[in-house]
């Protein structure tokens, strides 16, 4: 994708008004000036798939010359990406908001566009491919979410707060032709501009030329400007991993950046142990002059076996012997494969941040630990690694959805602070009880106090443990005064 669109950025840029008199890409440092990086997601999007032509496509050699198949693959890809972010993220997490109203309206929000199942699925997506953005657009009279994968957002300019400019790409096709919408998210100045451009082509390798958008958004604006919005309104979330590929770029990688090789063994021991049973029951050796076309009286070819079958093996050059037909019978290496699967799945999940034992092979499925994982472990140490971006990136989210309703004046925003938190599904990873007791303990002894224990148990903001620990007191006082009969004294037993 960003090969069709970098040979058309200096145009583009130029009628805009952004940059002029551009010599050459390089001079642009804010866009990437060669797309090594959008290679790089492609080759991560096919691995994640399940094939990629360079691992998968084997070419071998029969007696009937050279042969193509396609090696079978674990897709572990798959596996570690959905494992992790099904540790983080599902129906259990809650998205704790201070404020009362605002907390409704933004849960009415996320119901409406079916947060949580899409969130899950694109947090897989981003784990895979380093990257995911959400967009808050407004449509139908009330605010949706747009989800974008990693190959079709390219990042225009950021600092230290983040990406602050970007253009979306969008590929539609009908029938031969291929449109491409361009969705440009830039500041100039104070005001934030939303630019939409449409081109067509019928040939693959280019834009083509730019039509009306009308052609296929009739009801889409070519330019919005606004004077309201703080902050750029989409928010781009990533794997909290050091992007050691390309450290000046603010785009991530995927869990399994640095285990392509890993990845790529484990599918050639899978693919062996697969054709172990296919090819290691037994081989055939014949003689040479037995595989030779031999043509009959009507100079129709046969010959004696099929020289497409990997089974048969042609020797000899004449000798007795080796006009003889050999029945070799070897025995199934079975255990050995599972051995050396397992082996390079503990090495794929140190590598992916994962405990040694996360994945196991048994000689017909990946199985994944399922047992409670303790906190000195390397899985859950991944996972709050993993959720302290996450909860960041949701607070921002909240923010831009905010900002695009007070834009299209659906509810305002609260005239004191918010505070966000997000609780997630700990259950896997801990044991509740255990943590009940550990802060009493720690409550007990005076290591920590009454609020920041309720706020650890039940996952809740310094306000809303503030006013738990309110009503908690007020139910201690109820209690005392129902001790007291209705003479005014306490009981006392004679």
């Amino acid at each position: 994708m960003f090969r069709k669109i970098k040979g058309f950025f200096k145009g583009v840029l130029q009628r805009m008004g952004l940059v002029k008199n551009i010599k050459n890409m390089s001079e642009l440092k804010q866009i990437p000036d060669n797309d090594e990086f959008y290679k790089l997601i492609d080759k991560w999007k096919a691995i994640y798939q399940g094939f990629f032509s360079e691992w998968h496509d084997v070419m071998y050699t029969t007696i009937n010359g050279s042969q193509k198949r396609k090696m079978a693959t674990l897709g572990m890809a798959k596996v570690v990406s959905q494992e992790m972010a099904s540790l983080i993220f599902n129906e259990r997490c809650e998205i704790n908001i201070s404020d009362e109203g605002l907390k409704k309206n933004i849960d009415n929000i996320l119901e409406e566009n079916k947060f949580v199942k899409r969130f899950q699925d694109y947090l897989e997506f981003q784990f895979a491919l380093g990257g995911m953005v959400i967009k808050p657009y407004f449509g139908d009279g009330r605010i949706k979410l747009s989800y974008v994968t990693a190959d079709c957002f390219i990042p225009i300019s950021w600092d230290n707060q983040g990406i602050r400019e970007a253009v979306f790409p969008n590929e539609i096709r009908k029938g031969k032709k291929k449109y491409t919408h361009l969705e440009w998210h830039l500041w100039e100045g104070e005001e934030y501009v939303i630019k939409n451009e449409l081109f067509v082509t019928e040939h693959g390798s280019d834009l083509g030329k730019q039509i009306p958008l009308s052609t296929l958004f009739p009801d889409l604006e070519e330019e919005v400007r606004i004077k309201a919005f703080k902050r750029s309104n989409f928010v781009y979330f990533k794997p909290n991993i050091a992007n050691n590929i390309d450290m000046h770029s603010p785009l991530g990688i995927p869990l399994y950046a640095n285990a392509l090789d890993t990845l790529k063994t484990i599918d050639i021991a899978f693919d062996s142990f697969q054709r172990e049973f296919r090819l290691g029951k037994r081989r055939i050796i014949v003689p040479a002059t037995a595989v030779k076309t031999v043509f009959d009286e009507n100079g129709v070819p046969h010959r004696y076996f099929d020289a497409d079958d990997e089974i048969y093996q042609a020797m000899g050059s004449g000798n007795m012997d080796e006009l003889k037909i050999h029945d070799s019978t070897v025995e199934l290496r079975v255990e050995e494969h599972i051995a050396a699967i397992n082996a390079l799945l503990n090495l794929l999940a140190s590598q992916t941040g994962f405990s040694s034992g996360a994945f196991s092979f048994d000689g017909q499925s990946v199985k994944t630990a399922t047992e409670v994982v303790s906190e000195n472990s390397k899985t859950f140490k991944s996972k709050q690694s993993h959720e302290n971006v996450i909860e960041a990136g949701l607070t921002e989210l909240i923010e831009v959805i905010v900002q695009t309703a007070e834009l299209y004046e659906l509810f305002n925003r609260p005239d004191e602070g918010w505070e966000v938190t997000v609780t997630f599904d700990d259950s896997i990873a801990e044991d509740q009880t255990a943590e009940i007791n550990k802060q009493v303990q720690l409550v007990s002894n005076k290591l920590t106090s009454r609020k920041k224990a309720i706020m650890k148990i039940h996952g809740l903001s310094a306000n809303e443990a503030e006013q738990l620990m309110k009503e908690i007191s007020e139910e201690g006082q109820t209690a005392t005064a129902e001790a007291i009969d209705f003479f005014g004294m306490s009981r006392v037993d004679v």
